[in-house]
Protein backbone atom coordinates (compact mmCIF):
# COMPACT_ATOMS: atom_id res chain seq x y z
CA UNK A 1 0.00 0.00 0.00
CA UNK A 2 1.50 3.77 -1.01
CA UNK A 3 2.06 6.00 1.84
CA UNK A 4 2.17 9.22 0.16
CA UNK A 5 4.89 11.70 2.08
CA UNK A 6 3.38 14.67 1.04
CA UNK A 7 0.18 15.21 -0.39
CA UNK A 8 -0.24 17.95 -2.98
CA UNK A 9 -3.39 19.36 -3.74
CA UNK A 10 -4.22 21.79 -6.37
CA UNK A 11 -7.14 24.07 -7.65
CA UNK A 12 -6.54 26.85 -10.34
CA UNK A 13 -8.69 28.28 -12.76
CA UNK A 14 -9.47 27.18 -16.01
CA UNK A 15 -8.01 29.08 -18.81
CA UNK A 16 -10.64 31.68 -20.47
CA UNK A 17 -13.34 30.89 -22.57
CA UNK A 18 -13.11 32.87 -25.61
CA UNK A 19 -16.36 34.54 -24.94
CA UNK A 20 -15.04 35.63 -21.46
CA UNK A 21 -16.19 39.38 -20.76
CA UNK A 22 -13.60 40.01 -18.16
CA UNK A 23 -9.95 38.31 -18.92
CA UNK A 24 -8.84 36.29 -16.07
CA UNK A 25 -6.78 33.47 -17.53
CA UNK A 26 -5.90 34.53 -20.58
CA UNK A 27 -4.15 31.60 -23.24
CA UNK A 28 -1.12 33.97 -23.15
CA UNK A 29 0.06 33.19 -19.51
CA UNK A 30 -0.68 29.24 -19.94
CA UNK A 31 3.33 29.59 -20.03
CA UNK A 32 4.10 31.31 -17.00
CA UNK A 33 1.21 29.62 -14.67
CA UNK A 34 2.90 25.85 -16.29
CA UNK A 35 6.55 27.77 -14.94
CA UNK A 36 5.10 29.07 -11.83
CA UNK A 37 3.48 25.50 -11.26
CA UNK A 38 6.51 23.34 -12.03
CA UNK A 39 8.55 26.49 -9.48
CA UNK A 40 5.98 25.37 -6.43
CA UNK A 41 6.70 21.90 -7.31
CA UNK A 42 10.40 21.75 -6.95
CA UNK A 43 10.05 23.86 -3.77
CA UNK A 44 9.04 20.87 -2.28
CA UNK A 45 11.17 18.76 -3.89
CA UNK A 46 7.99 16.89 -5.61
CA UNK A 47 8.72 13.06 -6.60
CA UNK A 48 7.35 9.43 -6.87
CA UNK A 49 7.18 9.40 -2.91
CA UNK A 50 4.10 12.10 -3.20
CA UNK A 51 0.46 12.00 -3.79
CA UNK A 52 -0.96 14.86 -6.32
CA UNK A 53 -4.96 15.14 -6.29
CA UNK A 54 -6.74 17.73 -8.96
CA UNK A 55 -9.84 17.56 -11.25
CA UNK A 56 -8.04 17.89 -14.84
CA UNK A 57 -9.60 20.83 -16.12
CA UNK A 58 -8.28 22.77 -18.73
CA UNK A 59 -5.96 25.76 -17.22
CA UNK A 60 -4.51 24.48 -14.10
CA UNK A 61 -4.83 21.68 -13.44
CA UNK A 62 -3.88 20.27 -16.51
CA UNK A 63 -0.78 22.20 -15.84
CA UNK A 64 -0.12 20.86 -12.50
CA UNK A 65 -1.11 17.38 -13.83
CA UNK A 66 2.04 17.66 -16.30
CA UNK A 67 4.21 19.08 -13.71
CA UNK A 68 3.30 16.41 -11.66
CA UNK A 69 4.27 13.48 -14.28
CA UNK A 70 7.31 14.76 -15.33
CA UNK A 71 8.52 14.57 -11.55
CA UNK A 72 6.77 11.09 -10.97
CA UNK A 73 4.63 12.20 -8.60
CA UNK A 74 1.41 9.50 -8.52
CA UNK A 75 -1.49 11.42 -9.55
CA UNK A 76 -5.54 11.06 -9.03
CA UNK A 77 -7.83 12.71 -11.21
CA UNK A 78 -10.66 13.01 -9.51
CA UNK A 79 -13.58 14.56 -11.56
CA UNK A 80 -16.58 16.10 -10.25
CA UNK A 81 -18.88 14.79 -13.48
CA UNK A 82 -18.99 11.52 -16.01
CA UNK A 83 -15.99 12.27 -17.82
CA UNK A 84 -17.71 13.23 -21.27
CA UNK A 85 -19.55 15.65 -19.48
CA UNK A 86 -16.74 16.85 -17.66
CA UNK A 87 -14.52 17.29 -21.19
CA UNK A 88 -17.70 19.02 -22.57
CA UNK A 89 -17.79 21.59 -19.96
CA UNK A 90 -14.35 21.94 -18.56
CA UNK A 91 -12.33 21.20 -21.22
CA UNK A 92 -13.90 21.83 -24.67
CA UNK A 93 -15.51 24.84 -23.26
CA UNK A 94 -12.04 26.69 -23.10
CA UNK A 95 -10.18 28.48 -25.68
CA UNK A 96 -8.53 25.70 -27.61
CA UNK A 97 -10.85 23.20 -26.22
CA UNK A 98 -9.05 20.39 -28.93
CA UNK A 99 -5.70 21.24 -27.91
CA UNK A 100 -6.49 21.13 -24.44
CA UNK A 101 -8.85 17.77 -24.55
CA UNK A 102 -5.55 16.41 -26.42
CA UNK A 103 -3.33 17.47 -23.29
CA UNK A 104 -6.31 15.50 -20.94
CA UNK A 105 -5.88 12.65 -22.69
CA UNK A 106 -1.84 12.28 -22.95
CA UNK A 107 -2.20 12.91 -18.95
CA UNK A 108 -4.75 10.24 -18.76
CA UNK A 109 -3.02 7.75 -20.75
CA UNK A 110 -0.09 8.10 -18.02
CA UNK A 111 -2.24 7.49 -14.61
CA UNK A 112 -1.38 4.25 -12.83
CA UNK A 113 -5.72 4.21 -11.98
CA UNK A 114 -8.59 5.77 -13.87
CA UNK A 115 -9.97 8.96 -13.19
CA UNK A 116 -12.61 8.72 -10.64
CA UNK A 117 -15.81 10.41 -10.69
CA UNK A 118 -17.47 12.06 -7.64
CA UNK A 119 -20.13 9.50 -6.16
CA UNK A 120 -24.20 10.14 -6.71
CA UNK A 121 -25.55 12.23 -4.09
CA UNK A 122 -29.31 11.08 -4.32
CA UNK A 123 -29.69 14.33 -1.45
CA UNK A 124 -27.65 16.47 -3.64
CA UNK A 125 -30.18 16.48 -6.76
CA UNK A 126 -32.41 19.02 -5.74
CA UNK A 127 -29.82 21.66 -5.67
CA UNK A 128 -28.51 23.44 -8.60
CA UNK A 129 -26.32 21.33 -10.81
CA UNK A 130 -22.92 23.22 -10.38
CA UNK A 131 -22.90 21.79 -6.50
CA UNK A 132 -21.60 18.74 -8.50
CA UNK A 133 -18.68 21.35 -7.90
CA UNK A 134 -18.44 22.07 -4.53
CA UNK A 135 -18.72 18.59 -3.68
CA UNK A 136 -15.96 17.65 -5.37
CA UNK A 137 -13.90 20.38 -3.42
CA UNK A 138 -14.62 18.56 -0.46
CA UNK A 139 -14.21 15.41 -1.65
CA UNK A 140 -10.83 15.95 -2.89
CA UNK A 141 -10.02 17.78 0.64
CA UNK A 142 -11.53 14.90 2.55
CA UNK A 143 -9.09 12.69 0.09
CA UNK A 144 -5.83 14.28 1.06
CA UNK A 145 -6.70 15.34 4.28
CA UNK A 146 -7.74 11.57 5.25
CA UNK A 147 -3.95 11.15 4.83
CA UNK A 148 -3.02 13.15 7.43
CA UNK A 149 -3.70 17.10 7.57
CA UNK A 150 0.32 17.49 8.01
CA UNK A 151 0.71 16.13 4.93
CA UNK A 152 -0.99 17.70 2.61
CA UNK A 153 0.46 20.63 0.67
CA UNK A 154 -2.10 22.84 -1.72
CA UNK A 155 -0.99 24.85 -4.54
CA UNK A 156 -3.73 27.45 -6.00
CA UNK A 157 -3.47 29.47 -8.99
CA UNK A 158 -6.04 32.32 -8.15
CA UNK A 159 -6.59 35.82 -8.81
CA UNK A 160 -7.79 36.72 -5.45
CA UNK A 161 -11.54 37.00 -6.55
CA UNK A 162 -14.69 34.69 -6.44
CA UNK A 163 -15.27 32.21 -8.81
CA UNK A 164 -18.25 31.76 -11.52
CA UNK A 165 -20.17 29.54 -9.33
CA UNK A 166 -20.04 27.03 -6.41
CA UNK A 167 -16.58 24.82 -5.95
CA UNK A 168 -14.25 27.51 -7.27
CA UNK A 169 -10.35 27.97 -6.05
CA UNK A 170 -11.48 30.16 -3.57
CA UNK A 171 -13.67 27.81 -1.75
CA UNK A 172 -10.90 25.53 -1.45
CA UNK A 173 -8.36 27.81 -0.18
CA UNK A 174 -11.00 28.76 2.57
CA UNK A 175 -11.18 25.16 3.63
CA UNK A 176 -7.85 24.33 3.07
CA UNK A 177 -6.64 27.31 5.74
CA UNK A 178 -9.57 25.96 8.15
CA UNK A 179 -8.04 23.07 8.47
CA UNK A 180 -4.61 24.63 8.93
CA UNK A 181 -3.05 23.38 5.42
CA UNK A 182 0.18 24.65 4.03
CA UNK A 183 -1.12 26.73 0.89
CA UNK A 184 1.49 28.29 -1.60
CA UNK A 185 -0.88 30.85 -3.28
CA UNK A 186 -0.01 31.40 -7.32
CA UNK A 187 -1.62 35.01 -8.00
CA UNK A 188 -2.38 34.91 -11.76
CA UNK A 189 -2.52 38.62 -11.37
CA UNK A 190 1.02 39.11 -10.81
CA UNK A 191 2.07 36.72 -13.50
CA UNK A 192 3.06 38.71 -15.87
CA UNK A 193 1.65 38.60 -19.45
CA UNK A 194 3.73 39.30 -22.19
CA UNK A 195 1.27 40.21 -24.75
CA UNK A 196 -0.28 42.80 -22.08
CA UNK A 197 -3.54 41.92 -21.64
Amino acid sequence: MFIPRYVILFSGHMVDAPDRPTPRFPPSKVPLAAQAIADSLDAIGADARDLALTQGAAGGDLLFAEACLARGVQLQLMLPLPEPEFIRRSILSSADGEAWRARYEAVRARLQAAPQVLPDDPAAHHAAAASVFERCNEWLLGTAFANGEEKVRFICLWDGGGGDGPGGTRHMLEEVQRHHGLVDWIDLRALQDPQGS
